[in-house]
């Protein structure tokens, strides 16, 4: 896992901005419908693996016992004003040991962080120590090596006296290895005054059998299944199940 991006330490309050709960609705239903449909036992408890600032628990929560858990402490700190009905701790997907075990767990785009192979497995090794036999885990990358796609986006929020618009810029510099760099420019608004910031992204791309293989060297049942939102977005969810 290579070095935090200033959005997760120093531009954390900014997060929100970038990225709003309410744009999280639709996809939050998706990943609920697939972890109940895929689980063989009632799911209750949640664990989410790199949760960052809460957005998919924000619609999550109503249905479940969110646990969430995060490396910036920063991060935390705004999902906990977004969800403070929610358990937060700290920890690395990689290493997170709780001592318990939960119905489901659950790795959003914060997986995108692990850029090699052998931590891709240890977050793996995490899910399958803390589900629950008959539970799923479910990992959602934003890339598989198959769908990767050099391109742009843009967008940003207002609240109040501050604001926040960016362009994101996703390229791959060297195609024989296993990453891809995600570059931000960030114009932050307070007040009159406005900043800009370039931050840049470093994430793992690895293959689809790959994304199959690893849960499966560690116990789980997996497979995996093409997303379509609404407006056309969409990635490859991959669902574990523990065997009973």
């Amino acid at each position: 896992m290579t070095a935090s991006p200033k959005l997760y330490g120093e531009l954390a309050g900014w997060f929100h901005l970038l990225t709003s709960p309410d744009e999280y609705a639709e996809e939050a239903e998706m990943y609920r419908r697939t972890i109940l449909e895929a689980a063989e036992v009632p799911v209750r408890t949640v664990l989410e693996l790199g949760s960052g600032g809460g957005n998919n628990a924000s619609h999550m929560k109503e249905h479940f016992e969110m646990t969430l858990t995060d490396l910036s402490e920063e991060m935390l700190e705004l999902s906990r004003s977004l969800n403070p009905e929610c358990e937060h701790v700290r920890g690395d997907m990689r290493t997170l040991r709780l001592g318990r075990v939960f119905d489901a767990v659950f790795a959003h785009d914060a997986v995108d962080y692990l850029t090699i192979s052998e931590d891709l497995r240890a977050c793996m090794e995490t899910a399958w120590i803390h589900c629950r036999p008959g539970g799923v885990a479910l990992f959602v990358p934003d890339y598989v090596r198959e769908s990767f796609e050099p391109g742009a986006d843009h967008g940003g929020n207002d609240a109040g006296d501050r604001g926040l618009r960016y362009l994101e810029w996703q390229w791959d510099p060297d195609p024989n290895d296993d990453t891809y760099l995600v570059d931000f420019a960030y114009l932050l608004r307070e007040g009159t005054e406005v900043r800009a910031v370039h931050d840049r992204h470093e994430c793992g791309l690895f293959g689809r059998e790959e994304w199959l293989d690893l849960p499966r060297e560690v116990g789980f049942r997996a497979e995996h299944r093409p997303t379509v939102l609404s407006d056309g977005a969409g990635n490859e969810m991959f669902v574990a199940v523990k065997p009973r």
